[in-house]
């Protein structure tokens, strides 16, 4: 009994902190994204292993204030709560895509609590023979993006995250800046030269701690 008793108040101090962390970053996105406040909003939000460490996070956030266009997601989490709450503040279609149902009702879970009205797309991966990547429903999504953050599909699966621009190409516009984490693999920065040659991006590596992608469509 006494060996559940930590994790228990481990839970509960994340959630407090969690809680106290988005009332002031929803008062102050613009501020909040400075320093190190995001380290509490990845702590209460319980996931570190996972969750876009503060350099990548603050990036995603840094640029949905920005963003004069919809956002699109690669995966869903942290980053998908706090862009959804500046792309509602800013009048901005926000949509995320997830392959994982018990991970889409988490952030759902969250959008709600937090009344932000954003979109989590949950369905499988689907084989598009080169890769596997999500399945948008285009009839629904808007037809360019601006800003696109892409976090997923999990390195491991077929083809990575290579899906993004053969899927969604059509949908990427003018100027659209695509963030691409997780640069130090291998994997992902030979996604990012493909990508490169594709579309005639500018591609630019970004981040101290953990190394992102920052690619923008000419």
């Amino acid at each position: 009994m006494q060996q559940n008793v930590p994790g228990f108040r481990e839970r509960l101090q994340r959630r407090i902190i969690f809680r106290r962390a988005m009332k002031k970053f929803l008062q102050w996105p613009e501020e909040y994204v400075r320093g190190d406040a995001l380290t509490h909003l990845v702590y209460g939000w319980g996931n570190e292993l996972w969750s876009g460490w503060s350099e990548y996070l603050g990036a995603c956030v840094e640029h949905a204030l920005t963003s004069s266009g919809p956002i699109l997601e690669c995966g869903s989490g942290l980053s998908t709560i706090l862009v959804g709450a500046v792309a509602q503040r800013h009048g901005v279609a926000h949509w995320a895509l997830e392959h994982m149902p018990e991970w889409a009702a988490k952030v759902r879970t969250q959008l709600a609590k937090y009344r932000i009205d954003s979109t989590v797309h949950c369905g499988p991966l689907k084989d598009h023979g080169k890769f596997l990547w999500y399945d948008p429903p285009m009839h629904l999504i808007p037809d360019s993006f601006s800003l696109v953050i892409c976090d997923g599909p999990p390195g491991a699966v077929k083809g990575g995250r290579l899906g993004l621009v053969p899927v969604m190409r059509a949908r990427l516009g003018r100027g659209c800046v695509i963030l691409l984490d997780d640069a130090w693999r291998q994997q992902e920065r030979q996604i990012a030269d493909e990508w490169k040659t594709t579309l005639g991006a500018r591609v630019e590596l970004v981040g101290q701690v953990k190394p992102f992608i920052r690619m923008t469509l000419a």
